[in-house]
This record gives C-alpha cells, sequence and structure tokens, in this order.
C-alpha cells in the first residue's frame, strides 16, 4: 500500500450518483478502468457511566484489508490506533455491558474503484445511518510510502480529474506526518475526521425534501 489522501468533492445541489458519474466520467476519460467496488465503515461505542470518564472506540472495516479490524480509542486526549483480527468485532459484542453501540451514527463510504498506472482512485457515497451525506474521493499513489516525496505529484494527478476542488495543501491528519512512513491505519484516521465531519453536519438540503 502507498500514499493515501482523502478528500471530500462539493456535490452543488446533485444528488449523490449524479455527483459519482461526473467523476466516473472525468477519470475514465483520463484512461482508469473499472476494478470493482469498495467499502470502508465505522461503528461507535461509547463506555459505560459505571467505567468513570467516558471513552469513545471507533470500529472501523476497510474491503482493501478484509482480513483486518482496525479499532480507535478516543480517550478524550489522545486517540490510540490499533490493527487487529476479525475477532475484534466479536469482542466489542461480548463487551456490551461496557461499551454500547452509539446509535444513529454507522457510518458508510463505499462505490466504484479504478486504476490508471500507479494510482488507485475511489469515489464513494457516504451515509450516515442510511442517510446521504457527501462524496469521499480516495486517491493512492501505490510506489511510494513518504508522503512528501510524492504529494505534488499527487496533487497534480488530481487536478486532472476534480479541478478546483483538489487539495492543494495535506489533509490536517497528514500535515505533521509528511515525513513518515504510511500505512493503512493511516487512511483510516482520514476516513474517522471525515466520518465524524459528516455526522456532526446536516444531510443535504436537496436530499430532505418530502417525498
Amino acid at each position: 500500500m502507498g500514499v493515501t489522501v482523502l478528500t471530500q468533492f462539493p456535490i452543488d445541489n446533485r444528488t449523490g450518483p449524479q455527483t459519482v458519474e461526473i467523476l466516473n466520467k472525468r477519470i475514465v476519460a483520463l484512461g482508469a478502468t473499472p476494478q470493482g467496488q469498495f467499502l470502508v465503515d465505522c461503528e461507535t461505542y461509547i463506555s459505560v457511566p459505571a467505567l468513570g470518564h467516558q471513552r469513545t472506540v471507533h470500529v472501523l472495516h476497510n474491503s482493501e484489508q478484509p482480513a483486518t479490524v482496525f479499532s480507535l480509542l478516543d480517550t478524550g486526549s489522545k486517540i490510540i490506533p490499533l490493527a487487529t483480527d476479525g475477532l475484534f468485532d466479536l469482542l466489542m459484542m461480548k463487551m456490551n455491558s461496557f461499551y454500547q453501540s452509539k446509535k444513529q451514527t454507522k457510518a458508510e463510504s463505499k462505490g466504484p474503484r479504478y486504476e490508471i498506472g500507479d494510482f488507485c482512485v475511489k469515489l464513494g457515497t457516504v451515509t450516515v445511518s442510511s442517510n446521504f451525506k457527501g462524496v469521499l474521493v480516495e486517491v493512492e499513489y501505490k510506489p511510494c510510502v513518504v508522503p512528501a516525496m510524492c504529494w505534488e505529484l499527487m496533487v497534480e494527478f488530481m487536478q486532472g480529474f476534480l479541478g478546483s476542488s483538489a487539495p492543494t495543501t495535506p489533509p490536517p491528519f497528514l500535515q505533521n506526518r509528511m515525513q513518515d512512513i504510511y500505512s493503512p491505519i493511516d487512511t483510516i484516521q482520514q476516513y474517522l475526521e471525515h466520518f465524524t465531519n459528516f455526522r456532526k453536519a446536516q444531510a443535504p438540503q436537496m436530499m430532505m425534501r418530502p417525498q
């Protein structure tokens, strides 16, 4: 796995499928080929009052690493990341007397996956509790594992199909890690930041009109 950048693409009064279709046409025009689908999901658990100071555990899955469960423990002062095998899901079920699932907050980003040269692009429709929230674009540059060494190349590539919506500065999570070795859990932490922002935001107005 190489360096990955996750960015939100504006929907501009379009639906999720319409926005993804626009991006699909742009990336295919550059020569990208479809490579199936992807899914990243997140479920959040809150510690019960009996445990004292509240702690939050975010449990995420990424179809790129199907045998791994990613968990991030938020203690309030810092986030502790952990990568485990699939048994962690069973452990959380057995700990339901200590950590309870936060209702109506399950988040997902899923959609088509493309490859073009050394890049992998994923166009994700984001839902929170099945409600559409926005579109996330994941871009991975596979040959490199140090963000600072490929950032300018990634920006140039993203501008080719995201236009003015392409980021020109690294995502907040990466800004202090540009010289570090990139790992899959760094992608997970970027997703968690976006999922958290989507959970706080209201659904797009056009999606809230009565049927």
